[in-house]
């Protein structure tokens, strides 16, 4: 029974208001337009964008709403015009996306994407301005153009990447989003060289993929900075071989871990969104050849300050989004890191949940418990 062109009635986690419970409930969701796939998801996780968007305490809220931005599913089936993408296809659908036209698809320095570029305040499809998903007739809107708490979602093609029908999508799907971030930040935009010193900044899931690249690229010492001491022992796991709380010491963190390392570090990578960090992060990296990574995101009155000089002594500082890879080129090789036995993701993976107990994985970072929740569909 080809359910293409119909509409698809599904159970779907709905926000209905800010901060509340969600609420399990049948949705319609119809089908593809032009550029669009529908997807069966399988497998979704938990990030703390979700969770900060649900809370809507810092930006426009926007109710009721879909959340759900890292998943893995199959493709159901396809709009006019997709010719990359086939119903069966295994793929990860991700929050940013390569339109594969514009001058930043083009181009080899940016996946910064022109037309599907993460927009948060968007909780609508870009071709029509409509919803793909209802209720009784009243829409329900769209979160990074991703949806995946419901067991169909629509998403533009761009969005979505096709991936290796092997790869199982219950430890894959974290690719789509917060570990390819951390991952992509050392290995594509810091770069450490084999034997060299890495610091990171926040030991969340995002700072410990980081902190994976730096283990893959043959870091020697990896120094973990984070103000929760409980993160300590599991960051082991993920090569960190020291540790930092700023709280222990009563002089900046930059000048504890230039101490530490003769000078300072040769990269660091910032995951946790604080001005300050930021700056510790860029401050504690070695002259003539350190290099800091900007990841977490900051509220948007924020500044960073720093002394011209500690630019000019030939530090550099530099920003990612989503990694620097682009979700459709770059995403499969990620995956194949996986498979191929470098990347290991089964330690990010530290809760799971049926989807009918979605709320519970909520709870749990809240909580500030584990790293990534996976929740299971049609359960």
């Amino acid at each position: 029974m080809s359910t293409a062109g119909q509409v698809i009635r599904c159970k779907a986690a709905v926000a209905w208001e800010a901060g509340k419970p969600l609420v399990i409930e049948e949705v319609d969701v119809s089908p593809p337009q032009k550029h669009e796939v529908r997807l069966k998801i399988l497998f979704t996780s938990l990030c703390h964008t979700d969770v900060y968007f649900w809370e809507a305490k810092g930006q426009t809220p926007l109710f009721p709403r879909i959340f759900g931005h890292e998943a893995g599913g199959i493709v159901e089936s396809v709009g006019e015009g997709v010719t990359d993408l086939q119903p069966g296809d295994h793929v990860l659908p991700v929050f940013t996306g390569e339109c594969q036209q514009c001058r930043h698809c083009k181009s080899s320095e940016s996946n910064m994407c022109e037309l599907l570029r993460i927009n948060t305040d968007r909780g609508v499809m870009i071709s029509d301005g409509q919803t793909r998903f209802s209720k009784d007739g009243k829409p329900i809107y769209h979160f990074v153009g991703t949806s995946t708490f419901s067991e169909y979602t629509v998403a533009h093609s761009g969005c979505v990447t096709k991936i290796d029908p092997q790869a199982p999508l219950d430890k894959v799907c974290v690719l789509s989003c917060g570990i390819s971030t951390g991952l992509g930040a050392t290995l594509n935009v810091a770069k450490p060289t084999r034997g060299s010193t890495v610091a990171i900044f926040g030991l969340g899931a995002v700072g410990l993929a980081a902190a994976e690249g730096a283990r893959l690229a043959g870091a020697s010492r990896i120094i973990g900075i984070d103000l929760n001491p409980s993160r300590f022992n599991d960051a082991k796991k993920f090569g960190v071989t020291e540790f930092v709380n700023p709280k222990d010491h009563d002089k900046p963190v930059q000048e504890v871990i230039a101490e530490m390392t003769d000078g300072g570090a040769d990269r660091s990578v910032e995951c946790t969104g604080n001005v300050n960090a930021m700056i510790s992060a860029f401050e504690c990296v070695h002259d003539g050849w350190g290099v800091a990574v900007l990841v977490g995101v900051p509220n948007k009155d924020d500044a960073f300050k720093t002394h011209p000089m500690n630019l000019l002594n030939e530090r550099t500082l530099k920003g990612t989004f989503f990694g620097n890879y682009k979700p459709k080129t770059d995403l499969p090789s990620v995956v194949a890191k996986y498979m191929n036995k470098e990347l290991e993701l089964e330690k990010f993976i530290t809760h799971q949940v049926p989807f009918s107990e979605i709320n519970k994985a909520f709870d749990i970072m809240l909580k500030g418990e584990g790293l990534r929740c996976m929740i299971t569909m049609g359960h």
